[in-house]
């Protein structure tokens, strides 16, 4: 089960590329807020789709939950206009592992102080090792994409 959800993730990750890309693109011809909404709009239509014809029932409903919880629904908006931003001045590579360097260091701490209420998983040399190495990564593709500017 553990392979299986980590090929899902590289899927979900692989697909936020693609995303990234075509939403530069769009951006670039009709506005960075138009291309959000958009992005936005397809969503919700699909999610709720989703939520109707496969959600199973939950013993919580979205007026339960400590109303903390519920801000990381804001975090794809910046996440959208930032990459539909940042593709189109710096490419979908940079931007992408720009991205996930980012959310690597972010969840690193998140694990290491169980920030959020998650479980506390320390920082030890191979997460460093990890950080570091994904740093190296985006120098290296940053590097490359200036030598052939």
């Amino acid at each position: 089960m553990t392979v299986l959800m980590i090929l899902l993730a590289i899927i979900g990750g692989s697909l936020l590329s693609v995303q990234a890309a075509i939403n530069g693109q769009l951006g670039s011809q009709v506005g960075v807020l138009k291309t959000a909404f958009l992005t936005f709009s397809v969503g919700a239509i699909i999610t709720a789709l989703l939520i109707f014809f496969f959600e199973t029932p939950h013993p919580a409903t979205l007026l339960d939950v400590p109303k903390w919880q519920l801000i990381g629904a804001l975090f794809g908006v910046p996440y959208i206009l930032i990459m539909v931003l940042a593709v189109q001045r710096i490419g979908t590579a940079v931007a992408t592992v720009a991205v996930i360097f980012g959310q690597l260091s972010m969840s690193m701490l998140i694990d290491h102080f169980g920030w959020l209420h998650n479980e506390e998983i320390a920082f030890n040399p191979t997460r460093a090792a990890a950080v570091i190495c994904l740093g190296i990564a985006l120098a290296f593709i940053y590097s490359s994409q200036r030598s052939k500017a």
